[in-house]
């Protein structure tokens, strides 16, 4: 069995990544070290922040490691929440609560000025240091409410039209199959040995 470190310690993306990665791999996150570091994202798009948690991953285990960063896009908000999606109105602010907020900010927006897209920038660091970075997209839109019980974050108000609604409201292997996340992590598992 493939071991993998993830630089995580968010419970929804750990048990995402073991879904999509397969029961052939072990995943290890930030929770499986002696001593979780405090990661400062202050990178200014999704690939400098992935790369900046690799790294502090990295330099701690010496083994390859992945790490990702992800967002919401809305292009009527100018592309916000994007890099500070986590950090939206506050770390413990609740997703209701986000959610709620920005269908208030675009309710008069109407259609395609509705649009919106998932983001995922994968960093995938060798042991020998190597970098590699994998970017993928779910386009969409900010649905008219909040809808769906499945995913976790924005997943109850971004409505996917292949799905026909949210993504919070198909099980997690369709959503898998299409998500920005999913998308990303075949793009590095076709380069690396870490199919099922």
């Amino acid at each position: 069995m493939k071991t993998v470190w993830i630089a995580t310690g968010n419970p929804h993306k750990t048990e995402e990544f073991a879904k999509m990665l397969g029961e052939n791999v072990q995943i290890k996150t930030l929770k499986d070290l002696d001593q979780e570091p405090i990661i400062v994202e202050d990178g200014t798009t999704f690939e400098e922040n992935a790369l900046i948690k690799a790294r502090a991953l990295h330099q701690i285990v010496h083994e390859a490691v992945m790490a990702d960063d992800s967002g919401l896009e809305v292009d009527a908000l100018d592309k916000a929440p994007g890099i500070y999606s986590a950090r939206f109105m506050g770390e413990d602010t609740s997703y209701t609560i986000k959610n709620q907020a920005i269908l208030d900010a675009i309710k008069d927006k109407t259609g395609d000025e509705r649009s919106a897209r998932f983001a995922c920038a994968i960093a995938w660091i060798e042991a020998d240091g190597t970098e590699h970075v994998y970017r993928a997209n779910m386009e969409g839109f900010i649905h008219d409410k909040i809808e769906g019980e499945n995913g976790f974050g924005y997943d109850p108000i971004f409505y996917f039209p292949p799905f026909k609604t949210t993504s919070a409201n198909v099980p997690a292997e369709m959503k898998n199959a299409y998500s920005h996340r999913g998308q990303a992590l075949e793009m590095l598992k076709k380069d690396w040995d870490l199919q099922q």
